[in-house]
């Protein structure tokens, strides 16, 4: 396997390792076991200039982070080195979140994160799924998005889901699914299964359970990294981190993971 694969038949390649920037734009409501700090500008090119020194190509942000988009739009050098993803239908303002998966706001959505980020086309555009995968598959959202990719404003669409049965319909009718996969929960995986089968990408979202891996482990995150990208079908894990070392970590276990090193 290589550090750089295809996101299944979305003509998209990206790095076995992606990186999450809810920390560069967000430091409320979030999942972490300890606090962190936001980062400034400088720190975040440094962090940007070594992940592409390390080559990772993939970006995951989205507007619910925050300030994120915003920044990686200013910050961002080479930008169509990158693929970015962003994503649609949740907002998070005020220290709460909101939803909102109408046509008129995923259109108003895509619109603002082609704005803040300064491109002219996303690579993925996910629709961040409140819990309730399958209504929201019910709500036109997808369609648009279908809308937009035609047009040009989007190369591969999809749903950030929570529920397996999300994940499948998501895969019957678009690209990409990101999906939870880590050592201590597996249930999703007969979505990972259903896109391996039929060339679908699945990007994977909180292998390190969101810094609350077992300690069982000698090493936790290595065993999680060698279970998730040794699966097939797996295009990329997300994961988010501010910290230069951690970065560097990460990347290597996640070579070590696909015999790249």
């Amino acid at each position: 396997m290589a550090f750089l694969r295809p996101l299944g038949d979305t003509g998209l390649t990206v790095s076995a390792l992606g990186l999450g920037t809810v920390k560069i734009g967000r430091d409320q409501g979030v999942k972490y076991p300890s606090a962190f700090t936001i980062p400034d500008d400088q720190a975040v090119r440094e962090l940007l200039a070594l992940a592409r020194d390390l080559d990772i190509n993939l970006i995951d942000t989205a507007p619910a982070y925050g300030r994120s988009e915003e920044r990686l739009g200013q910050l961002l050098t080479g930008r169509r080195d990158w693929v970015i993803v962003s994503k649609v239908g949740e907002e998070f303002e005020k220290g709460e979140s909101r939803f909102d998966f109408t046509p008129e706001h995923t259109i108003a959505s895509v619109e603002r994160s082609l704005r803040r980020l300064n491109t002219d086309y996303l690579d993925c555009v996910l629709i961040h799924s409140d819990g309730n995968d399958l209504d929201v598959l019910r709500q036109g959202t997808l369609e648009v998005l279908a809308e937009l990719k035609r047009k040009g404003l989007i190369r591969a669409i999809g749903v950030s889901t929570k529920t397996v049965e999300g994940g499948l319909e998501t895969l019957r009718r678009a690209d990409v699914a990101m999906v939870t996969y880590n050592l201590a929960h597996d249930e999703e995986r007969p979505v990972i299964d259903y896109a391996a089968e039929h060339g679908k990408g699945i990007l994977i979202k909180k292998a390190f359970a969101s810094g609350h891996l077992d300690a069982d482990h000698a090493d936790p995150v290595q065993a999680s990294l060698d279970r998730v990208l040794g699966t097939p079908g797996v295009g990329a894990v997300i994961a988010g981190t501010v910290n230069p070392r951690h970065l560097r970590e990460n990347v290597e276990k996640a070579r070590r993971a696909v015999g790249a090193l």
